[in-house]
């Protein structure tokens, strides 16, 4: 596992992507969830290791978990700066631990792993899209705030296939899969929309032309992106590492140093 400790400039903009900031909305918005989805994919997993017989598999899932919980640490970090700088965000993260705590205690354990495996390959179609999309930053942006998300990005794709092989091993049913896919974007999507709205608002472009033309250009261009992956993944037989993987997040991971996250 990596240990990195991402720093961020004094002059920290939540509009951190330039003369695109609804860019920075949207990705802050995912960014706020980390800490609560990471811990419960994390802990699904977790609880699935005495059940798994193959013990390279075992020992991918152990790292799969670190990998989760350390997400979660940067982004807590970087959310916690993001609340000081938006009204609306400490709101917001109470309504995300409310409904991933209501999840956590409503659920069965195969349930749990199934959310967290369909929600693997949700994020796995996320990262697709965004090295697909990567130029759409401009020069403007900050780079020390750009490559939390691309380094989180890489690492989705890094350990795309070992939920689903938990899951495979522990339950496998597909019916449960799609479901625990379908819930895990339908949470990204609601959780998406919200804190854009209310980044938006404080920053005073919810209602600008522009806006709307940039964010719904993005929106149909993800879900090309991501609900054929959904479809994909959703067939018998089907298995993560038949994607292709960007090669713009794997060679970003290659190139990393450990030392400067940069």
């Amino acid at each position: 596992m990596r240990g990195l400790a991402f720093a961020y400039p004094a002059d920290f903009d939540t509009a951190w992507s330039g003369n695109v900031p609804e860019f920075a909305c949207a990705a802050n918005s995912v960014s706020l969830m980390m800490p609560y989805v990471e811990p419960y994919v994390a802990k699904s997993v977790h609880a699935a290791l005495p059940h798994i017989e193959d013990e390279v598999l075992r020992r991918e899932a152990a790292s799969f978990v670190r990998q989760e919980l350390s997400h979660r640490v940067q982004h807590r970090q970087f959310n916690n700066l993001l609340a000081e700088r938006c009204r609306g965000i400490r709101v917001l993260e109470q309504l995300m631990r409310m409904v991933f705590e209501r999840l956590g205690k409503r659920r069965s354990n195969a349930s749990h792993l199934a959310f967290a495996a369909g929600t693997e390959g949700v994020a796995y179609g996320v990262a697709r899209w965004a090295a697909a999309h990567r130029r759409e930053l401009p020069a403007t942006a900050q780079p020390e705030i750009a490559n939390l998300f691309v380094w989180h990005l890489a690492e989705e794709v890094e350990h795309k296939s070992v939920a689903f092989d938990v899951f495979q091993a522990v339950d496998g049913s597909r019916r449960r899969y799609i479901w625990g896919m379908i819930l895990g974007f339908s949470v990204l999507a609601l959780f998406t929309v919200v804190g854009t709205t209310v980044q938006l608002w404080q920053q005073r472009r919810l209602f600008r032309p522009t806006t709307y033309l940039r964010l719904t250009r993005w929106t149909i261009t993800f879900l090309f992106e991501l609900l054929p992956t959904m479809a994909a993944s959703s067939l018998r037989g089907h298995h993560p590492r038949d994607l292709a993987d960007p090669p713009f997040l794997v060679n970003f991971l290659r190139e990393l140093d450990d030392r400067t996250a940069g």
